[in-house]
């Protein structure tokens, strides 16, 4: 489960703070899909940079499955975004040197390893599998340089997945794709959501990619309502 709580941004200004959330609150449960819309600079980036633990609140409080990650210390606040929490940019991020199969796998590698043996091979056979789910196992060895936006960013997917997080967060994810490839990356997206049961929330400006989505918010002037 996430829970927002009258979660609250302001950004320090030559004028004053500016805020940029106000009392945000919402809670989704694992299966849940959501989609954030709203103008440019209205703060959805910023809403979920905190949900990933990336950026501080300046009030309220996140907490994912009743743990709030801004009480941990920095090392316990980056093995729970690892584990728990997976992310998709607009920009697929992906490492040029590295394969498919190379990108997909490079969250497991600052994973702790009780038994790094076993926990390796559980991780390659996982990726495998998503490189094949998001229908690139003809490509598992190709570069970045060598694959389309479309592929790149299920790429991406893949990689944000293979800790199998428990909060999926998407930032514009087909924003630099054609429309063809947007709607590929979308089915991959929402049939990978669908199959791991994830808690998925997407900042759009996508309408159709929206559409798809069955719960879906408005951000404007720093208040986030239910559409």
């Amino acid at each position: 489960m996430l829970q927002v709580t009258q979660l609250s941004k302001d950004y320090p200004t030559a004028r004053g703070p500016l805020r940029v959330l106000s009392g945000v609150s919402f809670d989704l449960a694992a299966g849940d899909a959501a989609a954030i819309m709203g103008p440019s600079g209205s703060g959805k980036s910023s809403l979920l940079y905190i949900l990933g633990g990336l950026e501080p609140p300046s009030a309220g409080t996140v907490t994912l499955d009743g743990v709030d990650p801004f009480t941990l210390p920095p090392a316990q606040l980056a093995a729970f975004r690892n584990e728990r929490i997976g992310f998709v940019f607009q920009d697929h991020c992906l490492l040029p040197q590295c394969t498919v199969l190379e990108n997909v796998l490079i969250p497991t590698l600052v994973a702790p390893k009780a038994d790094r043996g076993e926990q390796a091979k559980a991780d390659l056979s996982r990726a495998h599998t998503l490189v094949e789910q998001v229908g690139l196992a003809d490509r598992i060895d190709h570069r970045p340089a060598q694959l389309s936006g479309g592929e790149r960013q299920r790429v991406a997917i893949a990689r944000a997945l293979v800790r199998q997080p428990r909060l999926l967060l998407c930032d514009e994810p087909t924003g630099n794709l054609d429309r063809a490839a947007a709607a590929n990356v979308t089915e991959v997206l929402l049939d990978l959501h669908r199959l791991q049961n994830t808690i998925l929330l997407v900042v759009t400006h996508s309408a159709d990619l929206a559409a798809r989505l069955p719960i879906r918010f408005n951000l404007l002037d720093a208040h986030l309502q239910r559409s």
